[in-house]
């Protein structure tokens, strides 16, 4: 080869070996950006994509309630604090409840510790049931698993309160026979007449006023007795029944209480009374 031929030849080679340098570059370049990019998106994808998913880890829509409630009790027993912990359990349960789910609701009893707010759980659990209006045959059968969970609490005067609750909840369903059932089958009186007052309270503020009175007959202590009357007298007053309202003050043995109850009673009739008077355009006619 001559030397003009050598010379025109290495500016060849050298660019060749510079193109072969930068392809070389590029793709180990490429490599690495498809690694970033496979990285990123496997960091950004759906948790469902993603290597060792966990199901109850799932982003769940907001109306995939059901998901969203489970996930919700996976998190609830994270929490640390037993209180904070059992009041969340608490508040689950009830939603749980409320959308039907009454098997899961009452399981949830078992995850708090706290005997307290077993009981408030089972009142919450109760008021749903009576809301979701089901059958005779699956609200008693409903009530009976929750009477059943009652029974696993340790501390007696939390477990009285939670018959006391089953109770209100059976007469807030319609269920007397079953409330007054449970009342009596509570082994202390006191709060045996606590639960007779409270299952009373209830009717009368449904409406079924007959069953209240029958609920107060079956006090037989007269100071709690005396106290459930007064009650009933002033639920009857505020709904405009005023003879009721005050047979039921009557029935009150005790002078300050008999008193007060047909105090409230009058003070209701003045004001019913002052508001016909607005109403028909007869202003200051309104006292006899």
């Amino acid at each position: 080869m001559t030397k003009t031929a050598r010379i025109h030849t290495t500016p060849m080679i050298c660019a060749l070996i510079a193109v072969l340098g930068a392809m070389i570059l590029l793709s180990q370049s490429g490599e690495g950006f498809a690694q970033d990019t496979q990285g990123d998106a496997q960091e950004n994808a759906p948790i469902q994509d993603k290597e060792n998913y966990d199901p109850a880890q799932a982003i769940c829509g907001i109306d995939n309630r059901g998901c969203v409630l489970k996930n919700l009790r996976a998190t609830a027993k994270q929490i640390e604090k037993d209180e904070w912990r059992d009041q969340t359990l608490r508040e689950l349960a009830k939603s749980y409840a409320a959308d039907g789910y009454l098997d899961v609701a009452i399981s949830i009893i078992n995850d708090i510790k706290t005997p307290d707010t077993q009981a408030m759980t089972i009142r919450g659990i109760g008021m749903e049931i009576a809301k979701l209006s089901l059958p005779d045959t699956q609200r008693d059968a409903a009530f009976v698993k929750l009477r059943a969970a009652a029974e696993k609490i340790g501390h007696p005067p939390s477990y009285a309160i939670a018959l006391t609750y089953i109770a209100m909840g059976q007469a807030f369903a319609g269920d007397d026979a079953g409330a007054w059932k449970t009342a009596g089958e509570m082994e202390n009186e006191a709060l045996r007449h606590k639960a007779y007052g409270e299952t009373a309270e209830i009717q009368a503020e449904k409406g079924n006023d007959s069953a209240a009175m029958h609920s107060i007959g079956l006090i037989k202590d007269e100071a709690y007795r005396n106290k459930a009357y007064g009650t009933i007298s002033k639920i009857l007053a505020d709904r405009g029944l005023l003879d009721q309202s005050y047979k039921a003050a009557l029935a009150i043995k005790n002078p300050y209480l008999k008193s007060q109850s047909l105090q409230y009673m009058l003070d209701k009739q003045k004001q019913m009374r002052a508001q016909d008077a607005e109403k028909t355009g007869k202003i200051g006619e309104t006292a006899p």
